[in-house]
């Protein structure tokens, strides 16, 4: 505090020569005058003095005999008058002082998090909807308002927080780990089970309507294997009515199923040839600004490297630089082997067996087959697989007089 305070009031730095240098100090300290940082060299002695004391010096100079030589100057008396010479300085220095005050009343970037379900985009579109928006300003957004916008517009949110960050929008939400249960639109009564492909039915559990196939039947695509419509008889066995529902039925299929893939006999590998040229870039929001803007290579790709000065990323500024890097290539053709084709085809052949399995299918018998065609090699494939079927299909109404109708 008390170095703050001479800075302030501003001092000197002076050289005291002459008949008795040590008297003069002595005068000094009689008449109240501080003096400190007292160094001796020879006959020399250099101090530091305030300058009101250093307006106070002609009497002990005069009885003393001594020399005062001013060295340095200090403090705000002398640094101010230098500053305001300085109009293109001091222009900067203000304008700067207004540019971050103004800043700061603005919202330069909104972070979201615990988010899983819903996606930044989704939740993006929903914050440009209600006008909230990198740039804003503070004063415009209401947090009360748009924590209940937001738990309004999601139902899987059971909680939301936002709050002001100096100038990040910060947005917490907590998703609801159960599932959502959505209401089923109704679906009218009256729906077949029918078959997505030709096969032979090989196993039918029916919960619900009729079954119009049974084990070991052939079918084809399309056939009807359960039915809605369900007869009503009166005594003498003849129909009375039909009650229609919804046919609801385990039904395994055997069909034949078929794979295909191919595999170009040659391929494009990627090759760098360590020619490297690198430009650097000025990021302002969305809009970027690079130098040079010259294509560098033919061919090439880009190493990106991104910064963001600790003062922006405070004050949550959207204001970037970094670096491109960018690497020439050529483009390679190389032809496979014999091994490394039969490796890759069997590799496809598996993931596509892999996703038969996944879905519940079982293969029963299987025959592949590797050919070589014009400029690949062809894998070509026949399985004889069990699978559940059953696609819905609305039942065709029928009145007890036997005239049809589709409803």
């Amino acid at each position: 505090m008390i170095e703050l305070l001479k800075y302030i009031k501003g001092y000197l730095r002076i050289r005291v020569s002459g008949f008795s240098p040590e008297r003069f100090m002595n005068l000094c300290s009689n008449k109240g005058i501080l003096l400190w940082n007292i160094v001796r060299e020879g006959d020399v002695y250099y101090m530091n003095i305030n300058l009101s004391g250093f307006w106070g010096l002609r009497p002990v100079v005069k009885k003393t005999g001594t020399r005062v030589a001013v060295l340095e100057r200090y403090g705000l008396p002398f640094f101010l008058p230098k500053l305001l010479k300085r109009k293109v300085f001091v222009a900067g220095l203000f304008l700067t002082i207004g540019f971050w005050t103004l800043s700061s009343t603005y919202i330069w970037d909104i972070d979201l998090d615990g988010n899983y379900q819903i996606t930044e985009d989704v939740f993006d579109d929903f914050l440009r909807e209600h006008e909230v928006i990198v740039g804003m300003r503070k004063n415009d957004l209401d947090i009360e308002t748009l924590e209940k916008e937001i738990r309004r517009a999601f139902p899987q949110i059971t909680w939301a927080s936002a709050k002001l960050n100096g100038t990040r929008l910060r947005i917490d939400i907590k998703e609801n780990d159960a599932p959502i249960i959505v209401e089923k639109p109704d679906v009218s009564e009256g729906m077949d089970i029918v078959s997505e492909y030709d096969g032979t039915v090989a196993a039918i559990i029916v919960r619900s309507g009729v079954p119009k196939v049974a084990i070991g039947d052939t079918v084809e695509k399309g056939a009807v294997l359960v039915e809605g419509k369900v007869p009503i008889f009166n005594e003498d066995k003849t129909v009375r009515e039909y009650q229609y529902v919804n046919a609801d039925a385990d039904i395994i299929l055997e069909h034949m199923t078929e794979y295909t893939t191919s595999l170009k006999f040659d391929y494009i590998q990627k090759e760098y040839t360590g020619r490297e040229k690198k430009s650097n870039y000025f990021k302002l929001g969305d809009n970027s600004y690079k130098l040079p803007t010259e294509r560098p290579f033919q061919v090439y790709d880009s190493l990106i490297r991104e910064s963001r000065p600790q003062v922006f990323e405070k004050l949550s500024l959207p204001i970037f630089w970094g670096s491109i890097t960018y690497r020439e290539y050529q483009n390679v053709e190389y032809k496979y082997t014999t091994e490394e084709a039969k490796k890759l085809l069997n590799q496809k052949l598996m993931e596509f067996i892999t996703s038969l399995e996944e879905k519940g299918v079982q293969i029963i018998e299987k025959n592949v087959k590797i050919e070589t065609g014009e400029d690949s090699w062809v894998v070509t494939g026949e399985f004889l697989v069990r699978e559940p079927v059953g696609m819905n299909k609305e039942t065709e109404k029928e009145d007890i007089e036997g005239t049809e109708t589709n409803e």
